[in-house]
């Protein structure tokens, strides 16, 4: 699995409801950890005004890069 970089444009797969959040919102790559000898990605949501309202970390499976321009499959 390629690995997602630093301050990618992420939105989460699944539904998080003990943490408040929802399948489709959008959030940033902040920093790469290891859980358990597994690669895990911590990750800002924040709303409209840059208010951050959720930071979590997440496996990358849990999670789709978002692209703003178009780039080799």
């Amino acid at each position: 699995m390629k690995l997602i970089p630093i301050l990618a444009v992420v939105a989460l797969l699944e539904d998080l409801p003990d943490r408040g959040l929802t399948r489709g919102q959008i959030g940033t790559v902040v920093e790469h950890l290891e859980r358990d000898s597994e690669q895990a990605l911590l990750v800002e949501f924040s709303d409209e005004q840059g208010r951050t309202y959720a930071i979590i970390d997440l496996r990358p499976d849990q999670l789709v890069v978002l692209h703003r321009k178009t780039e080799a499959a």
